[in-house]
C-alpha cells in the first residue's frame, strides 16, 4: 500500500509538485495572506492540477470533497509548533495531532508530513521533533502510509522571526538524520548555492528529496532556482507562497509543473504565466 500511495504522489514522470497550504496551522497572522478563504484557495490550486496539496486535518476535507478523479493527492500535516513568531513565547512546543495516521487513512491521504526542526539554542525543540517522528514511523509502516520528514535549519530568531538557514553544512546532517529516522520522502530547504544541491541528494541515500520554496520571490528567480535544483537531482518541489501569493496561481502551477515533469526551460515555463 505504501508504494501505491507513493505512485499517487510521484506519477508517471517519477517527480512530484506538492503545493503547501498548511500555513494556518501555525497561528501566525502573516501566514494567512492569500489563504483567508480556504475554499477559494484550494479550488484555485486544485484546478491547476499539481500532484499534491499539503493541508492540515481541518481543511483537508475541502480538497477531498472535490468531485472527479483528477484531484491532487492529499499530503496531511501532522504537527503544529509555535516557533515562527518574534519574540518567541515563553515555552516552545512541537506537538502531533491526535491519532495522526488514523486521521490520514480516514482522509485518504497519500502521505503524512512532520517537521524536524533545528533552532539555535533550542535542543528541546529538536528532541520534541525526534519524538514525533519516532511515534509516526511505526504507525506509518503499519498502515502503509508514506512518511515525509521536513528537516529545517533555522537562523537565530532575534533576526525578526525564524528564517531558513541555507548553510549546506548544517542542512546535510539534518537531512541524513531524517533519513536515518525512517523518512520515505525528504522535504528540505534549498542551500544558498543551488548548484551544490547534489550533495543533499547524495546524503539522502536514494530517499526522494522535494525542495521547499520558502518566501515569495520573482517568477524568474523561483523558476530558475527550480530548474537548477531539478538538474541537481531533486525529485520535485513543495512550494506554497510562490503559488498562493501569485497573481496567476494556475499559470505559476503550470510553469512549475512543466519544469518538474517535462524538463522545460525557464523561458518556456515563463511563457505559461499570464
Amino acid at each position: 500500500m505504501k508504494q501505491a500511495r507513493l505512485k499517487r504522489l510521484f506519477g508517471v514522470s517519477g517527480n512530484c509538485f506538492d503545493v503547501a497550504i498548511d500555513h494556518g496551522m501555525f497561528n501566525e497572522k502573516s501566514f494567512l495572506s492569500g489563504i483567508e478563504n480556504m475554499h477559494g484557495a484550494i479550488e484555485t490550486v486544485a484546478a491547476a492540477r499539481p500532484d499534491a496539496i499539503q493541508l492540515p486535518p481541518g481543511t483537508a476535507p475541502l480538497l477531498q470533497a472535490r468531485p472527479g478523479r483528477d484531484r491532487p493527492a492529499l499530503v496531511l500535516r501532522t504537527d503544529v509548533a509555535n516557533v515562527y513568531g518574534s519574540p518567541l513565547p515563553r515555552r516552545l512546543f512541537s506537538e502531533l495531532i491526535a491519532q495522526p495516521v488514523a486521521q490520514a487513512v480516514r482522509l485518504d491521504a497519500a502521505c503524512v508530513v512532520v517537521n524536524l526542526l533545528m533552532l539555535p539554542d533550542q535542543p528541546e525543540m529538536h528532541e520534541a521533533c525526534i519524538r514525533n517522528i519516532n511515534v509516526l514511523k511505526p504507525a506509518c509502516d503499519d498502515a502503509g502510509m508514506p512518511l515525509m520528514v521536513e528537516p529545517l535549519v533555522m537562523q537565530d530568531n532575534a533576526q525578526g522571526g525564524y528564517m531558513v538557514d541555507g548553510d549546506i553544512d548544517m542542512i546535510l546532517p539534518l537531512v541524513r538524520q531524517a533519513v536515518e529516522l525512517g523518512a520515505d520522502i525528504i522535504k528540505a530547504d534549498p542551500c544558498t548555492d543551488p548548484t551544490e544541491y547534489h550533495r543533499v541528494i547524495e546524503i539522502a541515500q536514494d530517499v526522494p528529496v522535494l525542495v521547499r520554496g520558502g518566501g515569495k520571490v520573482s517568477d524568474t528567480e523561483i523558476l530558475t532556482r527550480t530548474r537548477t535544483l531539478m538538474d541537481q537531482g531533486a525529485r520535485g518541489i513543495v512550494y506554497g507562497r510562490n503559488v498562493i501569493h501569485h497573481a496567476d496561481p494556475a499559470g505559476m502551477t503550470a510553469a512549475l509543473m512543466a519544469i518538474v515533469h517535462d524538463g522545460a526551460t525557464v523561458a518556456d515555463a515563463l511563457a505559461k504565466i499570464g
